[in-house]
């Protein structure tokens, strides 16, 4: 059974506002989307970016077309002069000067305003192509394949609707606006944070290179040919390992020296594939995927996308709508129990919500109040493992918040990933500053005592952990909101806490496959590819900071919490959509082999031998002479380059904290508030550093907390 969106237009998280998007980019208009607020969007017809895909992202904006850009359009300057929020793309020649301290305006580029590509309006593809995207998407032997996907515009368009909330917070408590960048690579950037904790340490690599759909840590890990499609198989131990083998009649690779640990099945990636798809390869895709699941290993169907992604999880959760003119559009992916974003609003009367903002701006007067941070006073208690939770806390870091990370008396899983330095991971490192780490192990009362006087003294609660299982420990969020009604519960999974497959395993890479993306990457051989970053998780946690801002926004209003199910399976499937009703999507690019790697051209080029001519050329000769002939053209970096070029360094996205154990590895965040800028000062904890500490302030507080009415069954740690 379904479980379709209320008829019933949902309360709005954001108070009334109205935004102005001037921004031609598709960041600005994804941007304007997600805000769920009065959006009217500005567009120039005739312009490449967010037009040619308007009719998608622009779902539930009024649209104002006009025929040219011009300096002196009256009716554009008096809306974005009334506006409270205002999204341009100054690169590509969108300019606006606030009328008062009061507005908040957001300008998202491709690379920002300072460094040596400042101005440059680099598309998508381009930026994938300079920060080391590009260069790890395909199989380890072949050449690099562009997602068609503008996931950097993606990522893009939700951290600036995050900064515009947080900048909106901001505003609320002291009456002043600001000034807000979201450059494209800066978001390419941290979008490669997994890889990039291999260049941190004693252990840390020189490059990365493709590896297709395995994984540099885990095998099996890949994509194989069903009977009538495509299956993948994502093994997380020796243990799932060893469920596979038995459902293969495969016990004599069980018990093989050369397979028994991880270490040993990726020294043997070839082998264990061929092992794999001779099981896969004799039955049907729905069969291979009920087997793995009954026996708890993450897989799933390669999700074709046919006028939109055919996945049921989907359908039952209502992702998939039809607009006014009948084209499929996708559902808003913040899934909120009290405030669910919008996806089509009726039409507004411009001129009635100028007025209305102009005159509700004026009435408006700034405090006294120096401005703070957006989350100064707020406590974030995260319970999670891997990149999803951790990431998203980590931006609630910079923003201000006391962040407390809850680990088991083992730690949190992640931190034992290789590369390793003074015993933690690189990893772990990078994912993890700014937070306090306290040790809880939940399978004692004693313990989850203490988490429930946590709750009763914080506001958010984040955690990634597989649905229900900490329902089982007594904290559903019915058993939460009794002890702190004001908490906002926030849960990120695969597939939603409310699905059609509870309890089912997934990885990235499941996610990826099971929201059609893979379906739209190919290798030149036909086989779907997922993305070399793990972009399923940094779009997830991305997605929930946007969720958890706006419904801290709500409360206080109402003075409730709300409970938030992020399916990563939405946020990807959302992310598809220029794919949709049989849109031309690919982008008119492609990737050239020279001397030294490869350079992606932008521009009409389809002479055979002027590419033959440029094989034995560098990359940088490569791109002079074919700027020079006029084309449009970037060398495809790889990412030890991307992190040690001049932009990346004058961007200041990585630097090094310190603590007492000596100094650390932090990357910055993806961006730029003017009056209250985030800020990492902390370096990632040692296990369990601040235990006593918080557990000290917390029994000063003596905050009465209910006691569970029973004691919960409990299992072992999903």
């Amino acid at each position: 059974m379904s479980s379709p969106r209320s008829a019933k237009p949902p309360d709005a998280a954001l108070p009334p506002i109205l935004v102005v998007e001037l921004g031609q980019r598709v960041g600005a208009s994804v941007c304007g989307a997600l805000l769920g607020a009065t959006v009217i969007a500005v567009e120039d017809k005739g312009q490449c970016g967010k037009s040619r895909f308007s009719e998608q992202l622009c779902a539930g904006k009024l649209r104002w077309r006009r025929s040219k850009r011009c300096a002196d359009d009256s009716f554009t300057c008096n809306i974005a002069s009334a506006a409270d929020v205002v999204i341009l793309s100054s690169d590509s020649g969108d300019v606006f000067v606030t009328t008062d301290d009061t507005q908040i305006v957001c300008d998202v580029t491709a690379c920002g305003s300072s460094g040596p590509l400042s101005g440059q309006p680099f598309s998508d593809v381009e930026i994938q192509a300079l920060t080391g995207i590009l260069h790890t998407n395909g199989l380890p032997h072949g050449m690099p394949v562009q997602c068609p996907i503008p996931i950097v515009e993606y990522l893009a368009g939700i951290n600036a609707a995050a900064a515009i909330i947080a900048a909106l917070r901001v505003r609320r408590k002291s009456g002043v606006g600001q000034s807000i960048e979201v450059a494209l690579y800066d978001c390419g950037f941290t979008a490669m944070s997994s890889l990039l904790a291999r260049f941190f340490g004693p252990e840390a690599t020189s490059d990365i290179g493709r590896i297709g759909n395995r994984h540099g840590l885990s095998s099996p890990w890949n994509v194989y040919r069903a009977a009538d499609g495509w299956v993948q198989i994502c093994t997380g131990s020796d243990d799932q390992w060893q469920r596979l083998c038995t459902l293969m009649k495969r016990e004599d690779l069980a018990h093989n020296s050369n397979f028994a640990s991880s270490v040993g099945r990726v020294a043997n990636n070839s082998a264990v594939d061929v092992a794999v798809q001779a099981w896969v390869g004799a039955q049907s895709v729905d069969d291979c995927v009920a087997a793995l699941t009954a026996a708890s290993i993450a897989g799933g169907a390669i999700v074709p996308v046919d006028q939109y992604p055919r996945e049921p999880n989907l359908d039952y959760r209502g992702m998939i709508c039809r607009s006014s003119a009948g084209a499929y559009v996708p559902a808003s992916p913040l899934r909120m129990s009290r405030t669910p974003g919008r996806t089509l609003t009726d039409p507004i009367d411009v001129d009635r919500a100028t007025a209305e903002a102009a005159a509700k701006r004026a009435r408006g007067k700034a405090s006294n109040a120096a401005p703070i941070a957006p989350l100064a006073g707020i406590r974030v208690l995260e319970i999670g493992h891997y990149t999803t939770a951790p990431a998203a806390a980590r931006m609630f870091a910079a923003l201000g918040a006391d962040v407390i990370k809850i680990e088991p008396p083992e730690g949190e899983a992640s931190r034992a990933w290789p590369p390793i330095d003074r015993g933690q991971s690189t990893f772990y490192t990078v994912t993890n500053s700014g937070k306090r780490s306290v040790v809880l192990d939940l399978d004692h009362a004693d313990s989850r005592d203490r988490l429930r006087a946590m709750i009763a003294q914080s506001d958010v609660l984040i955690e990634n952990l597989k649905p229900g299982a900490l329902a089982k420990r007594g904290f559903a969020y019915d058993n939460i909101a009794e002890i702190n009604p004001r908490t906002v519960y926030c849960g990120i999974s695969g597939f939603g806490a409310d699905s059609r497959y509870p309890g089912r395993p997934a990885f990235d890479t499941v996610v990826q496959g099971m929201s059609g993306l893979m379906d739209l990457i190919r290798a030149a051989d036909g086989t779907p590819l997922k993305t070399g970053i793990s972009v399923a998780d940094v779009m997830g946690a991305s997605v929930a900071v946007v969720a958890v801002l706006a419904a801290l926004e709500e409360r206080e209003r109402s003075g409730r919490g709300q409970t938030i199910d992020l399916s990563m399976q939405d946020i990807m499937a959302w992310a598809t959509q220029i794919a949709w009703n049989r849109v031309d999507y690919a982008p008119d690019s492609q990737v050239i082999s020279v001397a030294d790697g490869e350079v992606l051209v932008t521009s009409a080029f389809d002479s055979a031998e002027l590419a033959t001519s440029l094989k034995n050329l560098s990359r940088d000769d490569t791109v002079s002479r074919l700027r020079a002939m006029g084309h449009r053209v970037v060398a495809v970096v790889r990412p030890a380059e991307m992190m040690a070029a001049e932009h990346t360094v004058k961007r200041g996205l990585y630097f090094q904290l310190v603590d007492e154990r000596g100094q650390w590895p932090s990357l910055g965040v993806p961006m730029r508030l003017s009056r209250t800028p985030p800020r990492i000062e902390r370096a990632s904890p040692a296990l369990g550093r601040d235990t006593a500490a918080v557990l000290e302030t917390l029994a000063a507080r003596s905050v009465v907390v209910p006691k569970a009415a029973t004691s919960p069954t409990l299992q072992a740690n999903p």
